[in-house]
């Protein structure tokens, strides 16, 4: 992939800090979620004892796949993650373009359910872990927005007179 003009591929530290605010929101949604769950069906079925066991299994089972449908659909309609966001970077696909569904999905699954796979950021010369090689993205640093100051400067103010 040759990188697009105006970016660079995002490093093991941003992406990290990312990730970890993603998951860090996930996680506290779901578990606010599991633990009203589980409340409401303490009351409903006070006699059942293994609610317990059933919400670990349930937090288990589905948190994966909860984090899986986050970064999906944040990648596929917006490039990037609130905690990508945070961090200036995004997702492309490796032809620059936007990142479609298929590849949002491949990329999600394999981070959630294999995450230990994102280690090969550290080697490798773009940066990009399993999940990116199967889904064939990077993840790249955005441009800074142009700001009027940087197109236009300012005009030189005329001198004050002394009074």
């Amino acid at each position: 992939m040759t990188e697009p003009e105006g970016t660079s591929y995002a490093g093991p530290v941003s992406r990290t800090i990312a990730y970890v605010i993603d998951i860090l929101l996930v996680a506290t949604v779901f578990t606010a979620g599991v633990l009203i769950a589980a409340l409401i069906g303490a009351v409903v079925f006070p006699t059942h004892g293994n609610l317990p066991k059933v919400a670990v299994s349930v937090y288990l089972l589905f948190l994966p796949a909860t984090l899986a449908l986050y970064n999906t659909v944040f990648w596929a309609l917006a490039g990037r993650t609130p905690g990508m966001a945070l961090l200036g970077v995004r997702v492309v696909a490796i032809s620059g373009r936007r990142v479609s569904w298929f590849a949002a999905l491949i990329r999600g699954a394999v981070l959630a359910y294999f995450p230990i796979g994102a280690a090969w950021i550290l080697v490798d010369s773009r940066h990009q872990g399993i999940h990116d090689k199967l889904a064939r993205t990077a993840v790249v640093r955005m441009r800074a927005p142009a700001t009027d100051a940087a197109v236009a400067p300012r005009p030189p103010q005329p001198p004050v007179a002394a009074g």
